[in-house]
């Protein structure tokens, strides 16, 4: 992927104990300015996601051939596409369907690659032999190229697309867990609480469950970034949002087509997308840091 992305490392991660804990976090986040600027830029994308389509002058897809490829002006911020349309209005409705796409895909992930690593993790012998062979397979293949072809299968659309991101999020999800659930496992007061009578759901549920969060929350914040990238790609590709959807990654397509004779239609779509993925990115890696237990407080 790009060298905008970036994967978790297989640093200790320390548990997330009430509010106490909470601050000791914050106390470590607060002194990372740039992870602090990622979150502020996050806050701000998702509020703008929210409002922003509410505030617009223009019709986001509407077409007007008389405003066709005209420079940004105090009527058109950002100025607007072949289609007329302004480029401003299509990013701030694009937005939502960014981050849509990306939170979405990222809880699919979540939501079948933890039990996966949870039940890997804790059994272990041929259940994780079984699960880590099938998590093997799917990291057999390119990221984009397993969106590709489940996007093909599945057909063109902002739906396919989330299931496919969300599936190719999975392998990551489940490596991370099975390691972090292998690691607990073997802690002296896990045995303690089996030899009490505990039943497995209790033990993974109330015990090993919370001692894992803090993997899972800097997974999942680095993950929505990969998630973004894949789908804006899968859009460039035509395989994405279709048309007149404002969806990033299909404006950046339309736009290539005008990059030399008017470079705005292309470069603000672009920009659009590095910003929110240097966003996660920035804040996922503070948030790596401050969970980590070696680091001081």
């Amino acid at each position: 992927m790009s060298g905008l992305v970036h994967e978790t490392s297989g640093v200790e991660h320390q548990p997330i104990r009430g509010a106490s804990g909470l601050r000791i976090i914050y106390k470590k986040l607060s002194r990372n300015k740039a992870a602090l600027i990622g979150g502020y830029l996050i806050v701000f994308f998702v509020i703008v996601s929210i409002v922003g389509p509410h505030l617009t002058v223009h019709d986001p897809v509407s077409v007007d051939y008389s405003t066709r490829l005209l420079a940004p002006s105090s009527d058109f911020w950002l100025g607007t596409d072949h289609n007329g349309r302004d480029i401003f209005t299509r990013l701030v409705h694009g937005m939502s369907i960014t981050l849509y796409i990306g939170f979405l895909s990222v809880l699919i992930g979540v939501f079948i690659g933890v039990p996966l690593g949870i039940v890997a993790g804790y059994y272990g012998k041929i259940i994780d032999t079984f699960i880590m062979r099938c998590i093997d397979v799917l990291l057999a293949f390119p990221g984009i190229l397993l969106a590709i072809a489940l996007v093909s299968v599945l057909g063109g659309s902002i739906i396919n697309v989330i299931i496919a991101v969300g599936i190719f999020s999975v392998p990551g999800f489940a490596r991370i867990v099975r390691g972090s659930t292998m690691a607990v496992s073997k802690l002296e007061y896990i045995d303690a609480v089996r030899a009490l009578g505990a039943t497995d759901l209790r033990i993974i549920f109330l015990h090993i469950l919370p001692n894992i969060v803090s993997p899972i929350i800097v997974q999942a914040t680095i993950r929505v970034a990969i998630a973004i990238l894949i789908a804006s790609g899968l859009s460039f590709l035509g395989l994405g949002a279709q048309p007149p959807t404002p969806e990033w990654g299909a404006m950046l397509s339309q736009g290539r087509s005008y990059m030399f004779d008017h470079p705005h239609v292309a470069l603000f779509p672009g920009l659009a997308i590095v910003s929110v993925v240097l966003a996660f990115n920035l804040f996922g890696d503070g948030l790596r840091d401050a969970f980590d237990p070696r680091s001081k407080a």
